[in-house]
């Protein structure tokens, strides 16, 4: 079963997890991949440029570029009609998706679920609107804190690389909500409880 991390969900695991991009894990015999839209959104971004020096790094380069998902003409054409219906979707209410601090998935973000839906793959994003989307529409996503619960299950991480990678989180800034419940919860033989 392919495991697709959208662009933050590869920022946040591919510097420590190594290698990232083609592992095979868990009795599902799960396989992490990306799109080339990860690069090419990292590429438009100055401030994630900024942010991740390492991605433009050989080794993170070579490992993407040989891992990437691929697609038939076919698959391009049935992900961008089901990206157009999820947009639409989006477009029609998009007050239901920006509750909480959510933004509205955007076409990248809803072209991102429409791969998943007809590859299929397992969608990884933190991005809260593209899980009450996905939500709408049957799509299988993982929070990123997710996919790293399983990799651990599946022993391709340890406790000491988990602390490291909320760690960097917290240093960078880039600890979503639902990583930092998860921390003292999921995490909890880890990081103990949530003080009081």
């Amino acid at each position: 079963m392919l495991v697709l991390l959208d662009t933050n969900a590869y920022l946040r695991l591919a510097k420590r997890v190594r290698p990232v991009i083609g592992i095979k894990f868990g009795q599902k015999g799960y396989v992490l991949t990306i799109h080339r839209f990860v690069e090419d959104e990292v590429r438009r971004n100055p401030r994630l440029r900024a942010n991740y020096p390492w991605f433009d790094g050989p080794e993170f380069a070579s490992e993407r570029l040989a891992k990437q998902i691929r697609l038939t003409a076919d698959e391009k054409t049935s992900i961008d009609a089901a990206q157009s219906v999820l947009h639409g979707w989006v477009l029609a209410d998009p007050d239901s998706y920006t509750s909480g601090g959510r933004s509205p998935p955007g076409p990248t973000d809803c072209w991102l679920l429409a791969l998943g839906q007809v590859k299929p793959a397992i969608v990884v994003t933190d991005d809260l609107g593209m899980h009450a989307l996905a939500n709408d529409f049957s799509i299988t996503v993982w929070h990123g804190f997710e996919l790293l619960d399983k990799l651990r299950s599946a022993k391709a991480v340890d406790a000491p690389l988990i602390r490291e990678i909320f760690d960097a989180l917290e240093a960078n800034n880039d600890m979503p909500k639902t990583w930092l419940e998860a921390k003292h919860t999921l995490f909890m033989r880890i990081f103990g409880p949530k003080a009081r």
